[in-house]
């Protein structure tokens, strides 16, 4: 058996290492080291484009967030127009049906005042054709007589004066 010496063996083990350190430089170590550097490159780009989706999230959020504000805003100024035109409605219909009712009121009173006129008329010529008869009834019993009736001319003829 052939032993080979110990400093023989550090030599060409040295020699294997510094010839497979020449070829993994040379054919390995820039590849693999483009490799982490474009895989570098590409972790820091998508920390970039997240760090960028993370902005755009927050900005959409707040205009979200302020279309959500100007909605309830529109939505209260709606409620509120709706309420001002529903009492405005209201207040048009109370006025509508007050002076309705005066209108009502005034052609009921106008109505009554023509009744009440109607009767007194009918009252008075009532009353007349009964003063007219009772007056009728007087004079046929007092011109039944003949002495009557010469005393009744008297009377008016003294009565009556020439012009």
């Amino acid at each position: 058996m052939n032993i080979v010496a110990p400093e023989s063996l550090i030599f060409w083990t040295t020699l294997v290492f510094l010839i497979l350190l020449f070829l993994l430089s040379k054919f390995a170590w820039k590849p693999i080291l483009g490799a982490v550097r474009g895989r570098e490159a590409s972790i820091n780009d998508a920390l970039e484009a997240a760090e960028r989706a993370k902005l755009e999230m927050q900005n959409l959020k707040a205009d979200n967030e302020r279309l959500l504000q100007e909605a309830r805003a529109e939505r209260e100024a709606m409620i509120k127009e709706a309420r001002a035109i529903k009492e405005k409605l209201i207040a048009d219909a109370k006025n509508e049906a007050s002076l309705e009712a005066d209108k009502m009121i005034s052609q009921a009173q106008e109505a009554i005042e023509n009744e009440k006129k109607a009767a007194m008329a009918e009252l008075k010529k009532q009353v007349a054709d009964l003063s007219l008869e009772i007056a009728e009834k007087m004079v046929k019993s007092e011109l039944s007589d003949p002495a009557k009736q010469m005393s009744l001319v008297d009377e008016m003829l003294g009565e009556t004066t020439l012009n």
